[in-house]
């Protein structure tokens, strides 16, 4: 199993409770590889001392919420030069009208009309090259992503068809129970760390009082019943994040606010996310004052994934008939 995460901004209470939650379990029942994707971050500009340290706080988020490195594969991708190595042959097998339709593609060159480059591109053949490179069963990820599994999964086909069995063929891993998390000011968007409104967002280091700030902003709407229908969708998303933190249903969590107001839902909601949050906190904390550890864990991850890597791409190479002077 594979996933890979951009070191662009701090983590959700959405990436949390839809992801990295649900690698806790997974790292104990697959061959799991966690990717800090450095390397896809740079296709948007990036202050380079901002990004050295948001890849350290990532890995340190990770580790808090209980990846553990001895059960999983955590590295950084650019520690990994065969994810750069692999891209450059996949690109011979990805054709340009596939590239360009790529939803995300479309939406970055959008919001960076000041900076098409080719890593925009590119950025769906290098994540194949992240997941073929560790012969990825499955790939998690959210119906906003499942496009690009698709087409690390027909590249796949296509240089297997080509130069023979390589790859193995990738299947994303959708979560199909527990609702997407939704922006607390507007819940027709899901939830994200790059959202303009700061209080749309509530993220795994936000403190007590923000945290507790931002839930009472969010909408609601004018009926004061805390039930969950599509007619009320900020409050079903409010429901969704307290189920989701509490470990509960929606429907326990509508009966437990039977004839409350909103005001005293908002809090409980507040409460609970903020109670989970806490130790994470103090964990990341620990461990961001240890810098000898994370650079340890790190690299040791790197190492693990790069003799599986290095594997990959040297029977990549024989295949497309580069000399390896044997």
């Amino acid at each position: 199993m594979y996933s890979a995460v951009q070191p662009s901004g701090n983590l959700t209470i959405g990436n949390y409770a839809g992801a990295v939650r649900n690698w806790l379990a997974m790292q104990n029942e697959y061959d799991c590889f966690f990717a800090i994707a450095d390397m896809h971050a740079i296709t948007v500009r990036q202050e380079p001392a901002e990004l050295r340290r948001r890849t350290v706080e990532l890995a340190a988020t990770y580790l808090a919420c209980g990846l553990d490195p001895e059960a999983c594969v955590l590295y950084v991708q650019s520690h990994v030069p065969q994810h750069a190595e692999l891209c450059w042959v996949l690109n011979t097998c990805t054709y340009v009208g596939e590239a360009s339709r790529m939803t995300q593609f479309k939406d970055k060159s959008q919001k960076h009309a000041e900076n098409i480059n080719m890593g925009l591109m590119d950025y769906p053949v290098l994540m194949a090259a992240d997941i073929l490179l560790y012969r990825a069963d499955y790939v998690p990820v959210g119906a906003d992503q499942k496009q690009h599994v698709e087409l690390a999964r027909d590249i796949a086909l296509r240089f297997n068809n080509r130069y023979g069995e390589t790859f193995r063929v990738p299947e994303p891993l959708i979560k199909r129970d527990g609702a997407s998390i939704r922006s607390l000011q507007d819940p027709a968007k899901k939830m994200s760390k790059s959202d303009e409104n700061p209080n749309a967002a509530v993220f795994l280091t936000d403190d007590r009082d923000t945290v507790m700030r931002k839930f009472k902003r969010a909408v609601t709407d004018s009926d004061n019943c805390v039930r969950a229908s599509a007619e009320k969708p900020g409050v079903t998303n409010l429901l969704n994040i307290y189920a989701a933190f509490a470990g509960c249903t929606v429907e326990e969590a509508e009966r437990a606010f039977e004839g409350k107001g909103y005001g005293e839902f908002k809090l409980a909601v507040g409460e609970t996310v903020a109670d989970v949050l806490s130790p994470i906190q103090a964990e990341q904390k620990r461990l961001l004052a240890d810098k000898k550890f994370l650079a340890d864990a790190l690299q040791k991850g790197a190492e693990r994934a790069y003799k599986v890597a290095r594997k990959t791409l040297d029977k990549v190479y024989r295949k497309v008939g580069f000399y390896r002077g044997e």
